[in-house]
C-alpha cells in the first residue's frame, strides 16, 4: 500500500512540475516547422449561412452526375467519420470506369496551396468545378445543362436566397462558389494541435518521440506548415526513381522540370485516407513511409522508426472522426 501512495505522490509531482525540458524543446521545433490550423480556411469570412447550407446541399446531390448516380461526397466521403476520400485505389466514374488518380481528401483542402494532385486549379471554386463535367467522373455535357437540370428543382430558390445581390442567381460559378463555401467548414481539429497549443498532456511520449523522429529523418523537407504537406509540389522520385507513368504537373505547366512533380499531400488525417500516392498502389501507411522515405530521402528506414513516426501520425486525426 504505501509503495503505491509513493508511486501516486510521484506522478502528481512529475504532472505538477510540468512537461519536460525535451517535450518543451520538441515543440519549439515543431512550432518552427508546422504552426497549428487557423481557425477558419481563407475566404470563410465572406460566407454567409445561405451560402454554406447551399453549398452543402449541392456537395451531397447525386443530381449533380449526369444519371443522378454521383454525388461530390461520392468520392470525397466526409459522412460517418470518414476522412473525405472514398478509400479506393482510384474511384470509378457515373458509368463504373475508374479514373487514373487516388481522390485526395477535401478536409482541410482550403489550407493548401492549389487543388488536385497537378495543381490544375487554383482555388476550391475552380476545383468543384471539374469532376460535374468530367466524362469519366460525373459527366454532365456542359455547364449549360447542369443549370437547366438545377432550375427545374427546388434550387433556384436557394441560390437567390445564397446570392440575393446578383441579377443572376442560378449559374455554374455561383454553384463553384456554394460548394467551395461549404468545403471551408470542413477544418479538422486533433491532439497534435492540443500539444502544439500547450497541452503536453495530449500526445504520449511514445508520440512524441514519433515527432521526433519524424523531423529527425527529414520528413519535414515536403511535409511542413500547419496542414503538414499540400504547400508544394515536388518530384516523386526524387532520390530513388518511383515507377509510374503519370507526369504529373508537367501535363499542367508543360515545363520539362516539372516532369512526375506532384502536390505533396497533407498529413492530416493521413490514417483515415488509405490507399496512398497519387497511383493509390501503396495501401498501408507503413509502407506509405518507408517508400517516401526511400524514395524522396535515400533512406532506409528500421521497422522502430517506420512504427514510431507511425504513431506520431495518428495525432493528426480529426478528434471528431475517431
Amino acid at each position: 500500500m504505501k509503495k503505491i501512495i509513493l508511486v501516486s505522490m510521484l506522478l502528481t509531482l512529475v504532472v505538477a512540475c510540468g512537461p519536460s525540458k525535451e517535450s518543451q524543446e520538441l515543440q519549439k521545433k515543431a512550432k518552427s516547422a508546422f504552426g497549428t490550423l487557423p481557425d477558419k480556411m481563407p475566404g470563410s469570412e465572406k460566407d454567409t449561412p445561405e451560402l454554406v447550407s447551399l453549398g452543402e446541399k449541392l456537395y451531397f446531390d447525386n443530381r449533380l452526375s449526369v444519371n443522378d448516380s454521383q454525388s461530390c461526397n461520392s468520392c470525397h466521403n466526409v459522412k460517418d467519420k470518414k476522412g473525405g476520400v472514398d478509400n479506393l485505389p482510384t474511384s470509378p466514374g457515373t458509368f463504373g470506369k475508374s479514373g487514373d488518380r487516388n481522390s485526395p481528401t477535401v478536409l482541410n483542402a482550403g489550407f493548401h496551396v492549389a487543388q488536385f494532385w497537378d495543381g490544375r486549379a487554383a482555388t476550391l471554386a475552380d476545383q468543384a468545378k471539374g469532376p460535374i463535367l468530367n466524362p469519366g467522373e460525373m459527366a454532365m455535357p456542359s455547364e449549360k445543362a447542369v443549370i437547366e437540370k438545377l432550375s427545374k428543382t427546388e434550387y433556384p430558390e436557394l441560390f437567390a436566397k445564397a446570392f440575393p445581390e446578383e441579377k443572376e442567381k442560378l449559374t455554374y460559378d455561383n454553384l463553384a462558389k456554394a460548394i467551395a463555401a461549404f468545403e471551408r467548414t470542413l477544418k479538422t481539429s486533433d491532439r497534435f494541435d492540443e500539444w502544439m497549443n500547450g497541452n503536453f498532456k495530449a500526445i504520449t511520449p511514445a508520440e512524441e518521440k514519433g515527432l521526433a523522429t519524424f523531423i529527425d529523418v527529414g520528413c519535414t523537407g515536403c511535409h511542413y506548415g500547419a496542414t503538414l504537406g499540400g504547400t508544394s509540389f515536388r518530384k516523386l522520385g526524387e532520390r530513388n526513381p518511383y515507377e509510374t507513368e503519370d507526369l504529373g504537373r508537367f501535363n499542367v505547366t508543360k515545363n520539362e522540370s516539372e516532369k512526375y512533380f506532384f502536390k505533396v499531400p497533407s498529413l492530416r488525417n493521413v490514417m483515415l485516407t488509405a490507399p496512398y500516392f497519387h497511383d493509390g498502389k501503396v495501401s498501408t501507411i507503413e509502407d506509405a513511409v518507408k517508400k517516401m522515405a526511400y524514395h524522396q530521402l535515400n533512406k532506409n528506414l528500421t521497422d522502430d522508426e517506420i512504427k514510431s513516426i507511425v504513431t506520431f501520425l495518428g495525432t493528426l486525426t480529426d478528434n471528431a472522426r475517431k
